[in-house]
């Protein structure tokens, strides 16, 4: 008896789904291969979707009102990093809306998407050389380096370090049962994709694996970032990568 196409349909659907789902199960490059091994597209993927780099949605605080920041003894709005250009709505919107006599609160500041790489690991740097991702700014010293990268804003006339000062006490490393640790140093660049803000932690602060969860904590003008960074997948050939 010949046999009918619809006979063969239901076996080849099923072979589909389960080839689509090998591939997603598929272990990541860093886990199967040696680095010299890896292509771009999985050099792209340890700085896109990675235990050491990932984008996230990132709180952005509102602004203080005058009278507050008079108590304070300051004037006017601050337009340092993290501040210029974290708004979405224009000054034209906003004159617009009092005109109209809408005073209700202004919407479009909504949480920010950032991307929160640790930089010195060596996936990383990898990756970066990998994907022509090379030439990103590189800081002084020695230590754990940790990026923002996406944080809007630019034009600013003072050197990456100056520009870092305040951003340096307004961030920390948590770590359970252990005391924060604060960054050595902060610097700011600005790059044709946007500013990134490079904090590097002393090695002394000596991170283990047995630490397990690293929370990185930055307040970057308006813009909380609040990253965690689990150790006990940021393992490169058996070692863990910082």
């Amino acid at each position: 008896m010949r046999a009918r196409k619809s006979d063969f349909a239901l076996p080849t659907a099923c072979l589909i789904s389960i080839s689509v789902l090998v591939l997603f199960a598929a272990d990541p490059a860093w886990k199967t291969k040696s680095i010299r091994d890896w292509t771009e597209d999985d050099a792209r993927r340890v700085l896109e979707d990675s235990p050491w780099s990932l984008s996230i949605r990132c709180a952005v605080m509102p602004l203080q009102g005058e009278a507050q920041r008079r108590e304070e003894g300051v004037m006017g709005q601050p337009q340092g990093v993290g501040y210029k250009g974290v708004d979405t709505v224009t000054d034209k919107e906003k004159i617009a809306r009092v005109l109209s006599g809408n005073l209700n609160p202004l919407p479009g500041v909504g949480p920010m998407v950032v991307r929160v790489t640790w930089e010195s690991a060596m996936p990383v740097r990898a990756a970066e050389l990998k994907s022509m991702e090379a030439g990103l700014p590189t800081v002084d010293g020695e230590g754990y380096e940790i990026a923002v990268y996406g944080i809007p804003g630019g034009g600013f006339k003072s050197d990456p370090k100056t520009l870092g000062v305040p951003l340096k006490r307004l961030a920390n490393l948590k770590r359970e049962g252990k005391p924060d640790v604060k960054p050595s140093d902060v610097e700011v660049f600005e790059t044709p994709k946007g500013l990134v803000v490079i904090y590097v932690f002393p090695f002394s602060a000596e991170l283990r694996e047995r630490d397990t969860l690293v929370e990185f904590n930055a307040l970057i003008g308006r813009v909380a970032v609040i990253h965690d960074f689990d150790l006990r997948l940021m393992r490169l050939e058996g070692k863990l990568a910082l």
